[in-house]
């Protein structure tokens, strides 16, 4: 199951208005729990609490504030993106590869295990240069170009908004 089907899954899911779902295969297992409803009859939120556990050699970012977490992932993205544009004269030979969706960026397959990619390297189309975990998901990013990394434009463990600059890659 892809990312997409995922979260169209799980919208299904708030839809319906179950309270709880559990999904296990081979491969992971999903818990969907929406929250209960009030005294009022009310619901107190709409967003569903989701637990996922996949790839467990992973490390997983906590968060204990959404709003705390919302306010970091602008505040890199800012950085960021500043960062990729402050020089466009100087970048306009390279391409860039941008993030497919919202979440916290890794430059490792796990904490003990080398970089997928460094300042330097060759890379080819398919190759895996990084993961974005999303919703506890953790997301194998392909390249789509081949070429060299000129610059990596985010850190390591930094939270990352869909469409942000991740690499630029000389393509000669």
């Amino acid at each position: 199951m892809d990312f997409k089907e995922l979260q169209d899954f799980i919208k299904s899911i708030v839809r319906s208005g179950a309270s709880e779902v559990n999904i296990e295969t081979a491969d992971f297992k999903l818990s969907v729990k929406t929250p209960e409803k009030g005294k009022s009859g009310q619901q107190m939120e709409q967003q569903p609490i989701i637990h996922q556990y996949a790839m467990p050699q992973q490390p997983l970012n906590y968060v204990t504030s959404s709003h705390a977490n919302q306010q970091m992932m602008n505040q890199a993205a800012n950085q960021n993106q500043t960062t990729a544009t402050q020089r466009p004269e100087e970048n306009a030979q390279y391409l860039t590869v941008k993030s497919p969706m919202v979440g916290t960026f890794y430059r490792k397959p796990a904490p003990n295990k080398p970089d997928f990619v460094n300042v330097g390297d060759v890379i080819n189309s398919g190759q895996v240069i990084c993961i974005i975990e999303a919703m506890k998901l953790f997301n194998e990013i392909e390249s789509e170009i081949s070429g060299k990394i000129i610059k990596i434009l985010v850190d390591d463990v930094s939270p990352v908004e869909f469409d942000q600059p991740l690499f630029l890659v000389d393509p000669s």
